[in-house]
């Protein structure tokens, strides 16, 4: 049976002005009446050129605690580089749909590696407003060429780029919220994965919808990562959640934006907190966007730092292999 696919969805309906009744979110959720209109939310941006660590360090913690959620400028990956990664990614998706259908997830496969519609069980069978690809891109021996786009041509070439130059903001990121919990060197890193820590990268195509007031592009979700680095292109679209309202996330050229995921505030016992957000769509414009998720090797157990748990401070959270996390997650059982 052939699986529908929202860009398919929304070329049909621009011409009907509707939209199927699947994504057709209920009230407590439809954008136009959950949105706070007019108010961008100017989250902390953190200068990573600043000479002085202390300082932001201090910010990155005070951002992880309080907002889940930051904007990284002066990151050192060139500006071109970036470009070009939404340059392969944007000629992918506007390929003909059988030639997408190339790289499309196989039916039954525990990955999410793909290019897909579905990720996941949603309640009230709610669908999400966005088709998508996974595939890895680091370490080396976990990536799979076969989810890789051969065309466009040059799509290798920029994602191996963009992910040479993402390592370095990686470690130096692991480095600083490390230091902010009052951990040494790599040790925040190794209670993720360490150098086994995969890359695996999403790229999200937000079609246009006819009734953006209704639906939504990605429903309200913590990320089940460590760490979450992402790069949206000018289309509004990110909101996060703060006091039961949403908000719209102020657009920054060329910054990196940072999602504290499930398994960092695992971790931190709590210091740090995932960030709740969620993806809004446009009447007329493409939103697309590139979140790289930080994941732990399927069988590597998760859970509290030992140097962050104490008699005053027990473990608030169970330490599970993050298979298993992600199996509960994905099927909304309770962990």
């Amino acid at each position: 049976m052939e699986v529908e696919r929202v860009q398919a969805i929304a070329s049909i309906a621009m011409t009907d002005d509707t939209i199927p009744i699947e994504y057709i979110r209920t009230e407590k959720e439809q954008p136009a009446i959950t949105t706070v209109v007019g108010k961008e939310l100017e989250v902390p941006v953190i200068d990573f050129r600043n000479w002085d660590e202390k300082e932001v360090v201090k910010a990155i913690v005070k951002a992880s605690q309080n907002w889940g959620l930051f904007q990284i400028v002066n990151h050192d990956i060139p500006s071109d580089v970036i470009k070009k990664l939404q340059q392969v990614g944007k000629e992918f998706f506007e390929l003909p749909r059988e030639e997408k259908e190339k790289y499309a997830k196989p039916e039954g496969s525990p990955s999410v590696e793909g290019y897909g519609t579905k990720l996941q069980k949603e309640i009230e069978g709610k669908k999400a407003w966005v088709d998508h690809l996974f595939h890895k891109i680091w370490p080396p021996p976990s990536i799979n060429y076969g989810f890789w786009p051969q065309n466009p041509p040059s799509y290798r070439a920029a994602n191996e780029e963009y992910a040479n130059c993402l390592h370095g903001v990686v470690d130096k990121l692991m480095g600083y919220l490390g230091e902010g919990l009052g951990l040494e060197g790599v040790e925040l890193k190794a209670s993720v994965g360490g150098d086994d820590l995969a890359y695996l990268l999403k790229i999200n195509y937000y079609p246009p919808c006819p009734r953006p007031d209704l639906a939504l592009g990605v429903a309200a979700h913590t990320d089940m990562c460590a760490l979450t680095m992402l790069v949206p292109n000018e289309v509004q679209g990110l909101q996060v959640c703060r006091d039961e309202r949403w908000y719209d996330v102020k657009y920054i050229s060329n910054a990196l934006i940072i999602h504290i995921g499930d398994q960092l505030e695992i971790v931190s016992n709590g210091k740090y907190k995932a960030v709740f957000h969620r993806s809004t769509v446009t009447k007329d414009k493409t939103r697309m966007s590139w979140p790289v998720f930080l994941e732990p090797p399927s069988d590597f157990a998760v859970g509290p730092h030992p140097k962050l748990v104490t008699d005053e401070n027990p473990a608030k959270f169970k330490t599970k292999k993050y298979s298993d996390y992600v199996y509960c997650k994905l099927n909304k059982i309770p962990q």
